[in-house]
Parts: structure tokens; C-alpha cells; sequence
């Protein structure tokens, strides 16, 4: 029998309510869902970073979810706030420690929030770069403004992301997926079934070299 929209909504929301719950990562007492039509909206508090994180990812493992806006707030419990000078050298270290990211990135830091700046070769750098820094004690959101500077010829460019994408045991054989490249930058196109196809197809892309940024247009079917 047929769901009408209605209930159809419901389920979704009451499923990322769920899946909210379940998460041992995500404390989601002070959590709002809103959900139009798979459309998925977070609001409200957390009380760290990471779980900012873990909370959009939740609701992305939930079927019928076809888009999630984190609208979360980090509200650091007061043992954990830090100030300034403390957070960026704490980044700054965490930074200097990862065998990843280049000595070119760069940390600041002003009331919980830290931008990281500097150029790197490869979006995995960026992302290592992310990485290294969210979990740090005080940290309420990290703004990503490294530069990604790598000279190739962009028809290479698509060649590494075909075969990053035929790589992937999650993109499934017959996929519609295609990727454009235009001065570095990757626009995927298609249709994958869940978020992990999603997420699996915007890994790909970005683990391909000279990769500048994503232009994520895939449309996820459910």
C-alpha cells in the first residue's frame, strides 16, 4: 500500500529523530529535525564540534533523506572553552603533527572559531588539514580557506577521477555518474541511491590529482 506524503514525512523525520538517538556520537537532547519531502533540517545545539559533524552525518544514513542542512550551533559546556591564543596554538600543533598537511596551512583562531589558511596540492591535504584540527577541545567551527594550486592538463584531470570513481567498491558498475573538469574544478552529474554512494563518489573526486574543487550535482534516487 502507497504512503501518502504525509506520513511519508513523518517516517523521515521520526527516522532521523531515531538514527539521532542511536548515535553514541551525538548527544541530541537540544535537536530540532525538520523534514520537507526528504529535505532534511537540523537546528539547534551541540556541545562540540565533532558532533556538529556526527549529527549531519546520521541524518545522511537515514533512507529517504535526499538533503541535509546543519543548522547546528556549538555550545561549549564551560570546562571547555579556550581562548584565542590557546586554540591556535593547539591547532597550529595538531597541524604541525599530521605528516599530511603541508607546512604551508596555517591556523587562527577568534572565539572558538578556527579558519585555516595556506596551499596545498590535493584536496586530501584540505581534508586532512579539517581533520586534525576539529576534534581539539574549544573548537565551535572550522571555516576552510585553503587554496588548492596544482597545474595539469584537465583532460588528465578527468582521467584520474574516472578511474578514482571505477576504483571504488561503493560506485556501482553502470553508474550514470560523469565528472566535467573546468580549471581544476569537478562538476558531478548523475543519479547514486544512498548517501554512501554519494559520499563515496565526492571521496573519489577529490582524491583525483589537480582537483581544485567539487561541484556536487548528483541527485540521490533513495
Amino acid at each position: 500500500m502507497r504512503k501518502d506524503p504525509v506520513g511519508r514525512t513523518k517516517d523521515v523525520r521520526a527516522a532521523v529523530d531515531k538514527e539521532l538517538g542511536f548515535d553514541p556520537m551525538v548527544d541530541a537532547a537540544h535537536i530540532t529535525v525538520r523534514n520537507v519531502g526528504g529535505d532534511v533540517t537540523l537546528t539547534g545545539t551541540v556541545p562540540s564540534y565533532p558532533q556538529y559533524l556526527a549529527a549531519a552525518a546520521a541524518a545522511r544514513r537515514v533512507a529517504g533523506v535526499t538533503g541535509v542542512h546543519n543548522n547546528l550551533e556549538v555550545a561549549l559546556p564551560d570546562g571547555d572553552f579556550r581562548d584565542d591564543v590557546k586554540l591556535a596554538t593547539a591547532a597550529n600543533n595538531a597541524l604541525a603533527g599530521n605528516v599530511t598537511v603541508p607546512d604551508a596551512v596555517e591556523a587562527t583562531a577568534q572565539d572558538g572559531n578556527i579558519t585555516l589558511t595556506g596551499t596545498v596540492a590535493y584536496g586530501t591535504e584540505r581534508a586532512a588539514a579539517e581533520a586534525a584540527v576539529a576534534g581539539l577541545t574549544g573548537v565551535r567551527n572550522v571555516f576552510d580557506e585553503i587554496e588548492i594550486s596544482y597545474v595539469i592538463n584537465p583532460v588528465d584531470v578527468d582521467l584520474h577521477v574516472q578511474q578514482a570513481l571505477d576504483r571504488s567498491a561503493l560506485v556501482p558498475d553502470g553508474s550514470d555518474v560523469t565528472a566535467q573538469t573546468k580549471d581544476g574544478i569537478i562538476t558531478l552529474t548523475g543519479h547514486v541511491r544512498t548517501w554512501a554512494e554519494h559520499d563515496a563518489v565526492v571521496s573519489a573526486a577529490w582524491m583525483a590529482q589537480g582537483v581544485i574543487d567539487v561541484s556536487d550535482e548528483l541527485q540521490i534516487t533513495g
